[in-house]
């Protein structure tokens, strides 16, 4: 294992499909995988730059913004909502599609975004040949999927996180909760609907004329 030089502050981010055991435990195993890698692929090309991609983990993506890299906090939300508009967009193309009626391609509206970040420290690792980031604020980022949130499309950012974007639109009406965890404590969290974009995405369609059914990109084909 080696250690890199030092440690580095940045985001923590975390995109989480929600719904997605309820998905691949109830849905045909090769056509649900290949829906939840392409709408996981959409919010990565997102993400991704200004963030770096650190890890696919199952149902997530993680994703980090080193403030050398990202030094203008601001930029997150609107990343965040492009992201999520994008996952949103793919998952109503794929709906369109009526070529297919498996039970995973019936399914695809059920799924949603939910995205946690936070703004803390971390040292960069190799271990085994790949390069990963460590620290307690990477475990914390990800302890925050597990919330008191509940189901939907929020963006749950922690008060360092917040602290670091400075006022925001996207952030308009954000409500706080705070949640707790063993070993950390009281964690001060304020959560945005991601829903209302996803609204104000599917009015622009709209009004763009993308809402009639057409030529779509449609569901990753059955293997």
């Amino acid at each position: 294992m080696t250690d890199h030089a030092g440690p580095d502050a940045g985001f923590l981010v975390l995109a989480d499909i929600s719904g997605f055991t309820a998905f691949v435990t109830t849905t045909e195993i090769e056509h649900g995988a290949q829906i939840t890698a392409a709408l996981l692929e959409s919010v990565m090309r997102r993400l991704a730059p200004p963030l770096e991609i650190q890890e696919l983990e199952g149902d997530a993506v993680f994703a980090i913004g080193s403030d050398r890299v990202v030094p203008d906090g601001s930029v997150l939300p609107r990343v965040v909502v492009d992201a999520f508009t994008t996952f949103k967009d793919e998952q109503r193309q794929m709906a369109r599609d009526e070529t297919c009626s498996c039970g995973a391609c019936r399914a695809v509206p059920d799924l949603d975004l939910k995205v946690v970040a936070h703004h803390g420290r971390f040292v960069r690792q190799t271990v085994g040949g790949r390069s990963r980031v460590a620290g307690p604020d990477v475990i914390l980022v990800h302890r925050l999927l597990k919330n008191p949130v509940g189901g939907g499309a929020y963006l749950l950012l922690t008060a360092s996180a917040l602290e670091r974007i400075g006022p925001h639109p996207v952030l308009a009406g954000t409500r706080h909760l705070v949640a707790r965890y063993a070993h950390f404590g009281d964690v001060l969290c304020a959560v945005a609907d991601l829903g209302d974009h996803a609204q104000d995405a599917a009015r622009v369609e709209r009004s763009n004329g993308w809402s009639a059914p057409g030529p779509a990109r449609g569901h990753p084909a059955h293997a």
